[in-house]
């Protein structure tokens, strides 16, 4: 560190003083390193990132407030205004075959898609989560048990499983986010127990063992905490397939029971009018194709960039 004068005394015998000279800006570029570190991070990420960020928070707000939004009511029937082309005067995105208005349909449809796709995730992530991290921190026979079960589930065809669960269950809300939730477990244990095996093995976790810590202090203080960001990121991706397969569900009659409306559900509806009125089918199809690839461009980008940060650490 420069100084203008030295502390002590001067050669009268003066107390001198210390001064910091212009160069004392050490101190004030460490703190501010940091915060250009993250915008620079953040500016990394992309633009088709950033667009499709801003595509699901447009999709994610207009969901959770589709109640206080200046909507046509999405299950009443206007027999004036049946089968509309989109642009028609009351009707942006004109309306189906009852004369009901796809753009509060497909918004209420999203609230549908993303809280049953939602939940089934969390049902993934935190099942899927605690095995994974089981499996690969204590190794041993509960691992190949727990091994053997995720493979015996991923090797059973999804869509199978998904209408097997329906018929025996039933067509509810609950029911599909129950089993689109076990449909996203196996992917959940797989990455979860490969990033277990990674981190047990570093020398945090085995400071933390020398000095005696427990088992599920070690998984939750040492462990988890590392594994968040790439676990945050394949949800992204996982949630873009299950919006896939809830809308697949639905297009075949056994997801979301009517009168609710889902995207899939929607594309259904309109599937015996395509040649005549094909704006029914493309409109929820288009809703759902921009959100699917918007998950799936983030997911991917911040996959990418956990990898480079682990790459570097």
């Amino acid at each position: 560190m420069a100084h203008s004068r030295l502390a002590g005394k001067t050669p009268h015998g003066e107390a001198s003083v210390v001064v910091p000279s212009s160069g004392d800006t050490k101190t004030d570029d460490a703190a501010v390193a940091p915060k250009n570190r993250s915008l620079a991070r953040l500016k990394g990420l992309g633009a088709l990132f950033w667009v499709a960020v801003t595509w699901l928070t447009v999709v994610g707000v207009t969901a959770v407030l589709a109640p206080l939004l200046p909507l046509v009511d999405p299950a009443a029937q206007d027999y004036e205004a049946v089968a509309v082309p989109p642009g028609s005067p009351g009707h942006i995105l004109g309306t189906d075959s009852l004369g009901r208005d796809l753009l509060a349909r497909a918004i209420f449809g999203a609230r549908i898609s993303m809280i049953v796709t939602l939940s089934a995730v969390v049902i993934g992530i935190v099942v899927g989560g605690l095995l994974g991290m089981l499996a690969g921190y204590f190794r041993g026979w509960l691992e190949k048990v727990i091994m053997a079960a995720t493979d015996a589930l991923m090797a059973f065809p999804a869509l199978v499983l998904l209408l097997a669960l329906m018929a025996t269950l039933g067509s509810s809300i609950r029911n599909l986010v129950i089993g689109l939730g076990i449909l996203g477990i196996p992917a959940f244990v797989r990455l979860t127990r490969a990033s277990t095996l990674v981190y047990a093995q570093r020398e945090f976790v085995t400071a933390a063992k020398s000095i005696g810590a427990l088992n599920r202090r070690v998984l939750l203080r040492e462990i988890m905490p590392n594994i968040v960001p790439a676990v945050a990121a394949y949800a992204f991706i996982v949630v873009a397939l299950l919006i896939v397969a809830e809308g697949s569900l639905s297009f075949l009659g056994v997801g979301v029971p009517p009168p609710a409306s889902s995207w899939g559900l929607m594309i259904a509806e309109g599937r015996d009018s395509l040649r005549t009125t094909p704006w029914i089918t493309f409109i929820p199809g288009a809703f759902m194709f921009l959100t699917v690839l918007s998950f799936n461009l983030a997911g991917d980008r911040l996959r990418e960039e956990n990898d480079n940060r682990g790459g570097n650490a």
